[in-house]
């Protein structure tokens, strides 16, 4: 149960539910001691009545007495079960929370190449089917397990009081029990560990497929991955079934062990009783229903077990991403104030998972309130200066500066904060239009949703939906085309008004003559910015203070408009080629 340590922290934290529930528990079994302990007093009282030793009015006064003290406390410890379920399950869907908090917010924090290396399924279901495994833990497990042990302790100690000798054969069977479950919890535990992992891997593949299901539409691949699907299916029903028969063992084997001390009770009870070590037979009948008592007790042991197996395997594969630490740290809590002075000092950079080398030995800079275009073939290294400037990935070689302060020594949510992004792949949230351009700017007026909306040229596609801005899109904002997509995402990083701007490549869905409207609208609100264009396209790189070209990861060219057409290379070829096009359309 090493992995289940980590939960130790909420068990801390929920001390007071914690130690309430366990007074409460211990109450709950003294009072249900009680009825095995009165039944025996009433046939001891029958039998002291057939043996003449009281009379009728005797008798009768002994059952009712007993009677009644059976119905009471049989009252009282099922109040004060609703009462332990009440605080131990209360309190496990607390930890529910405070984990799935702590699993969110570790996801949060992880670096662009651990999700570059996991699936989305497998991420969603660690947070999800995982923890769902872990909360049967720390809430029915412990409960149950918490009131079998207080049981046998209380009623075993009972039991040593009556009879020492009958006690000791009665728990004859306990130390089969005690090796059976241990070898069929490390059963469970390698089979829950199986089944958790191929359900991953069964999320993992209906997430993309769902993602995915224009391509495959258009492919005609229905059948093909409907047999992938039964497929995974077929091996998640296997590996669940082969658990589900370990688990079944259980309760058989510990009702037949039961149902073996009862005999021993019934067996050695009677021999004692015609021995007269026992005076009387209502100790025997005690005695079955002490032993009937940890029936259910006993019987949840597999229960139990199979549910803390689960959880240990879950806990150890929610421990995984846990442990693993971000590879981007904030190394500065104090605030950093970001006005724009941005430079690339010999900077060299290699992608963990490919090995590609994206920028060899990269220097330029940008002054605030600058605009710098960048262009180059696809795999140039383009969107990766983009995404250093955000810090998603640490240079390995050089430095990056931004207001002559290296950008490893900044706050990191400051540095972000003060960056509105635009990426190549426009991603948006299945919401309202308005709030997805709010996301830069919750705050944000409705008048001032409208106003970004006109700069990046989507207002008029957006108020002729019936709903206009409070329409919802789809899933990653598959309801609006590429390049309202586009434009949309231009508003959301133009509302977050920040002094520096990253556009990667965010004009390529659209036509020229709205691509044009828009770098207008851009030059008038990047005014004060500094501002860094990734582009294929002239058009969007003409008018920047600044224009570099990269070709495999390398400055080949780098100057204005004016002097990179007047040189030959590749933005000369590129301009000559973009406006022979432009003149045949």
């Amino acid at each position: 149960m090493k992995e289940l340590q980590h939960l130790n922290k909420y068990f801390i934290k929920y001390k007071f539910q914690f130690l309430l529930g366990i007074l409460i528990t211990i109450l709950s079994n003294i009072f249900s001691l009680f009825t095995p302990q009165y039944t025996g007093a009433i046939i001891t009282a029958v039998e002291n009545y057939t043996g003449g030793k009281i009379g009728m009015d005797g008798v009768k006064h002994e059952i009712l007495q007993s009677v009644l003290i059976i119905i009471g406390a049989t009252l009282v410890a099922g109040i004060l079960t609703f009462f332990m379920r009440q605080t131990i399950i209360v309190m496990s869907r607390h930890i529910e929370f405070d984990l799935k908090n702590e699993i969110f917010e570790h996801y949060e924090k992880l670096s662009q190449s651990f999700y570059k290396k996991n699936r989305t399924g497998d991420l969603m279901n660690r947070i999800s089917e995982d923890v769902n495994k872990v909360r049967s833990y720390v809430g029915p497990a412990i409960m149950y397990s918490l009131n079998t042990i207080i049981r046998f302790i209380i009623i075993i100690t009972h039991m040593s009081i009556l009879s020492p000798e009958l006690t000791l054969y009665t728990l004859i069977p306990l130390p089969i029990l005690s090796y059976s479950i241990f070898k069929i919890s490390v059963e469970i535990n390698k089979r829950s560990t199986r089944y958790q992992e191929n359900l991953s891997k069964l999320a993992s593949f209906t997430q993309e497929m769902f993602s995915g299901i224009r391509v495959i539409k258009a492919y005609a691949l229905e059948k093909q991955k409907q047999d992938d699907f039964t497929q995974l299916s077929r091996d998640s029903m296997a590996k669940n079934m082969s658990l589900a028969k370990v688990s079944a063992m259980f309760g058989p084997f510990m009702i037949l062990l039961i149902g073996l001390s009862n005999l021993i009770v019934i067996y050695v009870g009677g021999k004692l009783y015609i021995e007269g070590t026992i005076e009387n037979i209502g100790m025997i009948v005690e005695f079955i229903l002490y032993i009937n008592m940890l029936t259910w007790p006993v019987a949840s042991l597999g229960w139990i077990s199979s549910m803390v197996q689960e959880a240990e395997a879950s806990q150890k594969r929610i421990n995984e991403f846990l442990k693993t630490e971000p590879e981007i740290q904030n190394n500065n809590p104090e605030k950093s104030v970001i006005e724009g002075n941005i430079a690339f000092n010999n900077v060299t950079f290699t992608y963990e998972d490919t090995n590609i080398t994206a920028l060899k030995n990269v220097s330029f800079n940008i002054n605030k309130g600058e605009t710098l275009a960048i262009l180059g073939k696809t795999g140039s290294g383009k969107s990766t200066i983009l995404s250093l400037i955000s810090r998603l990935y640490d240079v390995e070689q050089g430095t990056i500066t931004i207001d002559n302060t290296n950008i490893k020594e900044l706050n990191l949510y400051d540095l972000r904060n003060s960056i509105g992004f635009v990426p190549q792949d426009a991603f948006l949230f299945s919401d309202t239009i308005k709030n997805n351009i709010k996301f830069g700017d919750e705050d944000a007026t409705d008048e001032e949703v409208i106003a970004v909306a006109k700069k990046a040229v989507v207002h008029d596609n957006i108020a002729a939906f019936n709903k206009a801005y409070e329409t919802i899109l789809g899933e990653r904002g598959i309801t609006l085309s590429g390049g309202q997509k586009q434009r949309v995402s231009i508003a959301r990083a133009m509302i977050k008004d920040a002094p520096v701007l990253l556009l990667d490549d965010s004009l390529s869905a659209v036509d020229t003559e709205t691509e044009e409207a828009i770098l207008n609208n851009l030059m008038e609100f990047c005014r004060d910015k500094t501002t860094i264009i990734v582009s294929h396209r002239v058009s969007s790189a003409k008018n920047a203070d600044r224009i570099i070209i990269l070709e495999d990861g390398e400055i080949i060219q780098q100057g204005t408009h004016n002097q990179l057409v007047n040189q030959a290379g590749y933005y000369k070829e590129l301009y000559l080629k973009q406006l022979s096009e432009k003149e045949i359309n």
